[in-house]
């Protein structure tokens, strides 16, 4: 593994595999880091040079920003090209990412409960303005509930059980604090220009128990609008954060995309 950072609060960027294999670069949703997607990270590794992404707990920067900052790090990193993994909250990352045309490549993007526009977009704002309320005591009492159920289903999986702590440690008040302005950046985002432009192939991946965001709707918007889309799957066993809550079934369906790019 290799691991570059850039400032205790900037982006920060690991490195997995053999650099002969197809590149899959992840950017997380919402929570902003790579914490959760180990048992992910377990199932495609020896197919793929996995990257990973933690974004920076800001409170000021734009999605143009993130992209930037993933491409500048990809590049010091000696990374030129690589298919773009966009779950939920980092799919809009991945949209201006792929879009840039810059010093990096995407060679093709997949939207892991991702989306464009978002399909409910005042459900986006109320989340943002419940974040906005919570006192820091309820931050605690939510994080430590979230923890206590995340060691009971993930027990059997120390790649995910052994990344709690760092999890807790990112989410304190800032932390709350950044997700609630990554709501705000989607609540205020609309890359359909993007999507319509862009000629790379698009996947959609989605986990079928998904209140954050309906993908019907999404998988409707994507035939009909991106030249570049070919196709999606839905996992009827998993919920939104399809990667963990099924990363077998997730990487395989992402090797048959991938094909000949893989030799796993």
């Amino acid at each position: 593994m290799n691991d570059a950072r850039s400032g205790p609060e900037g982006i920060q960027m690991r490195i997995y595999g053999d650099p002969s294999r197809v590149t899959l670069i992840y950017l997380p949703g919402l929570h902003g880091d790579w914490t959760l997607i180990g048992r992910f990270r377990s199932a495609v590794a020896g197919c793929v040079r996995f990257v990973e992404f933690t974004y920076p707990r800001t409170l000021t920067w734009s999605l143009e920003d993130h992209a930037s900052a993933i491409e500048k790090a990809l590049m010091d990193g000696g990374i030129e090209k690589g298919w773009v993994l966009g779950e939920s909250f980092g799919s809009q990352v991945a949209w201006p990412l792929c879009a840039r045309a810059k010093s990096f490549k995407a060679e093709g993007l997949i939207l892991a409960n991702g989306f464009v526009r978002h399909p409910v977009v005042w459900g986006v704002r109320l989340a943002h303005r419940f974040n906005q309320g919570l006192s820091p005591a309820s931050m605690r009492r939510m994080l430590r509930g979230y923890v206590r159920i995340a060691k009971f289903r993930q027990r059997r999986f120390p790649e995910t059980l052994s990344n709690l702590d760092e999890f807790i440690e990112r989410h304190n008040h800032l932390g709350f604090q950044a997700i609630g302005h990554r709501l705000d950046l989607i609540a205020n985002n609309d890359p359909s220009q993007m999507a319509q432009d862009l000629r790379l192939p698009v996947y959609y991946l989605a986990g079928a128990v998904d209140p954050l965001v309906p993908w019907p709707y999404v998988r409707w918007w994507l035939r009909r609008n991106c030249p570049g889309y070919c196709g999606g799957k839905i996992i009827w066993s998993a919920d939104h954060a399809v990667l963990v809550s099924a990363p077998q079934a997730a990487a395989a369906q992402i090797f048959e995309w991938l094909g000949p790019h893989t030799s796993g």
